[in-house]
């Protein structure tokens, strides 16, 4: 008996670390990007949400989508890239839209033409110091979790449930060691 309590001890502080590291680690990762304008990237990594339809099918409405920062030359027509608009209705927003053409300036700098699926115009020219990076992943699991977070159901199931967990879980810890040492002592 008293080992399966041990053992379920244990299975319950993993259960507390995992959920702690995985809550921690998502907003730490969304509010310090949301905080920095995009400036900061996790070892080039960067994530953003989509909050158009203008690449749907391909990126649907709240998809969560991983870009990498690469070497400019590396991109090619087709890809989806990321970059900070710097003019017009995209002026301070990151887009993330597909490249349609690609041309070189005077100076051997990059010039990205860049297009929405859904869009009939192409965006202001891209230059390559507007670059985030390239696409590389579409993260399900995460555009399912910010889809379902950016609901108040969503957001109490998935972020305040797991904190009263752990704060709670802890507490009642905390309390039955207590408890088990004062018992101890008698």
């Amino acid at each position: 008996m008293k080992n399966a309590k041990k053992v379920l001890r244990i299975l319950k502080k993993i259960l507390n670390v995992v959920v702690t590291i995985f809550v921690i680690f998502f907003l730490l990762i969304v509010l310090l990007q949301r905080f920095s304008d995009n400036k900061i990237s996790f070892f080039d990594f960067r994530l953003f949400t989509v909050i158009t339809g203008s690449m749907e099918p391909k990126y649907n409405v709240g998809d969560v989508l991983v870009a990498k920062a690469i070497d400019v030359d590396e991109i090619k027509i087709g890809d989806t890239i990321s970059y900070l608009g710097s003019s017009g209705s995209f002026k301070n927003k990151v887009v993330t839209h597909e490249v349609v053409d690609i041309e070189k300036d005077v100076d051997g700098k990059y010039i990205f033409h860049t297009q929405g699926i859904n869009n009939l115009i192409e965006d202001p020219i891209v230059y390559e110091d507007q670059l985030y990076g390239k696409v590389i992943y579409k993260t399900v699991i995460l555009s399912f979790i910010y889809k379902v977070i950016s609901t108040n159901i969503g957001m109490f199931i998935f972020v305040v449930i797991p904190i009263l967990y752990i704060v709670s879980s802890e507490l009642l810890t905390f309390m039955l060691e207590k408890a088990d040492k004062k018992r101890k002592d008698i």
